[in-house]
């Protein structure tokens, strides 16, 4: 039995008998918090509320101290005396178990701060207004489908290249098993964006190492097939089939445009109203939707503009040239193009890219200056001074060019 002392604290001590576990669960509350003490330092005290606490009492230096173990019943009797073995070994080493403690809640707290989701989330914010919109989308969705369900919760310091190994080997094999001819360049995504996520978290300190490049060569690019390109004779042919194509009056006007201009399907698809000057003839490419974010002007040939007023009288009350038919305040889908042309008869052997791949071919082999049409294809030059110059000073050329272009596509005109 375990009988209660009164001390000047106003707390009542118990004589000292080592406790069991029927005399914590019978401990009733007094008018008065007392301790039934244990062995060791170790004892329980009981409030006037019922609460029973366990504490630590020892000494470190010339000071007494008092450990706050944790509340009763979740931490058991003889929970709670291996928790006092290893607060008794924290004080021989000359540490208060409080401030261990605290360290330790500090090291979880960082290592939340510190996962994988939250570096790589981190990581996007300081990218995503450098991207295309739908670069930053499929950035999103490959990092929220296929890597953070297996890594996003764990600290970043615990990731290592065996997680993302795994992360590689079930993407492709699943994109393999449903026959999805991209699984090498998902897993290739994969590994690019995760390695680009450890640099950012080894220049916030976050990291020591990138382990995702330790798999250099696990996954390889996949061979890049070169857009077909059409010849004269496809391309007369090509007219005719787009005017009986089964699809809206915009969509038949959008392809031709695709041939005209051979400007990047997604420029077309995103265009706005307010990006054409059909006064002026020409199109100011919105450069959030230019690869590389660069200005490009589309000088605008008589048939192109035709077209286009054309398409205005169908769309021109609306924000977008290609207005989504379900969201008129979003474009047409990223496939809208390419199920057209698989519907034509084009599927497998040509797709909406090909009209660039085209008018290069075409335009080279009549020897107009390359130059005049890398500028016009908006292909990026690694002398940045030399594009601005170029940029001013052909676009009169250009003009001429893009004139003598629909000519030939229209009505077979000589180059």
């Amino acid at each position: 039995m375990v009988l209660p002392v009164v001390l000047d604290t106003g707390v009542v001590m118990a004589r000292s008998v080592r406790l069991t576990d029927l005399a914590v669960k019978s401990a009733k509350p007094t008018a008065k918090a007392y301790r039934l003490s244990d062995a060791a330092g170790l004892c329980l005290v009981v409030q006037p509320g019922g609460s029973k606490l366990w504490r630590y009492r020892y000494r470190l230096g010339a000071k007494q101290a008092e450990f706050a173990i944790g509340v009763y019943p979740e931490i058991s009797l003889a929970r709670a005396r291996e928790l006092l073995a290893d607060a008794r070994r924290l004080v021989s080493q000359g540490i208060h178990p409080r401030h261990d403690r605290q360290k330790q809640r500090m090291v979880a707290a960082n290592q939340a701060a510190d996962t994988f989701k939250a570096v790589g989330d981190d990581w996007y914010g300081t990218k995503v207004g450098k991207w295309s919109e739908t670069y930053a989308k499929q950035v999103q969705t490959i990092l929220a489908s296929d890597v953070y369900p297996e890594i996003g919760d764990l600290p970043i310091r615990q990731v290592t290249a065996a997680h993302i190994y795994a992360i590689l080997r079930r993407v492709n094999s699943r994109l393999t098993r449903l026959k999805k001819n991209g699984a090498p360049t998902v897993a290739l995504l994969i590994k690019q964006f995760c390695s680009a996520i450890f640099r950012h978290a080894i220049a916030s300190l976050k990291a020591d190492m990138d382990p995702a490049a330790a798999l250099r060569g696990v996954v390889t690019r996949p061979r890049v097939k070169h857009k077909h390109a059409l010849d004269a004779k496809e391309i007369a042919d090509f007219r005719v089939r787009v005017e009986q194509a089964g699809c809206s009056r915009e969509l038949q006007i959008a392809l031709q445009l695709l041939l005209l201009t051979f400007v990047r399907p997604g420029e077309l698809r995103r265009a706005a109203w307010s990006e054409f000057d059909l006064e002026r003839c020409r199109w100011d490419v919105n450069p959030e939707h230019v690869k590389g974010r660069r200005h490009h002007i589309v000088p605008l040939s008589k048939q192109s503009l035709k077209l286009l007023r054309e398409l205005r009288g169908l769309t021109g009350q609306h924000a977008l040239v290609l207005p989504n038919l379900r969201d008129r305040k979003r474009p047409i889908s990223a496939t809208t193009f390419n199920r057209v042309l698989e519907r034509m008869g084009y599927s497998g052997h040509f797709s909406a890219h090909g009209f660039r791949a085209t008018a290069s071919t075409l335009l080279n082999e009549a020897e107009i200056p390359s130059e005049q049409i890398e500028l016009q294809l908006s292909h990026v030059s690694k002398d940045k001074v030399r594009l601005a110059y170029n940029h001013a000073k052909h676009l009169g050329a250009r003009t001429l060019l893009m004139q003598r272009w629909a000519d030939f596509v229209t009505s077979g005109k000589p180059l």
